[in-house]
């Protein structure tokens, strides 16, 4: 049974969106990390980036009131919501890819989970965000 049978309308993930202060250097950061390109950014309200194959958008949406989160997570303080798991294919490619992160202003997270495995970083805005090898 598909969703049309069960009266549900087909929907898709258009982006995952991340709010922060500053939707231009966020957007900005994430473009020089990925190479991926503008898509949509008309004011510096909103603005989202694709990738080259046009299949995943992230967006930024400005909120003058962000505040980061604590990574990682204290009790009775700000939690974050969800993260980005950026894929690499071995370990060679993770400390570049880690290299590269830093050269466009992130920073690599104090306290590591399995290094061996993944290895997170923290955005320009506070966002934590991981290189997993896959």
């Amino acid at each position: 049974m598909d969703a049309n049978t069960k009266g549900l309308l087909p929907m898709a993930l258009d982006a995952a969106v991340l709010e922060c202060q500053d939707a231009v250097a966020l957007s900005d950061f994430y473009i020089r990390l990925l190479g991926w390109k503008k898509n949509y950014g008309e004011s510096d309200e909103w603005i989202d980036i694709v990738s080259p194959s046009n299949g995943v958008k992230i967006a930024f949406q400005r909120n003058e009131d962000y505040l980061p989160p604590i990574w990682p997570d204290e009790p009775g303080m700000q939690q974050q919501m969800a993260h980005l798991d950026f894929a690499v294919r071995n370990k060679e490619q993770m400390e570049l890819a880690v290299r590269h992160a830093i050269s466009c202003g992130a920073a690599r997270s104090g306290v590591q989970y399995d290094p061996e495995k993944w290895t997170t970083m923290i955005d320009p805005a506070g966002h934590p965000f991981c290189f997993v090898i896959w």
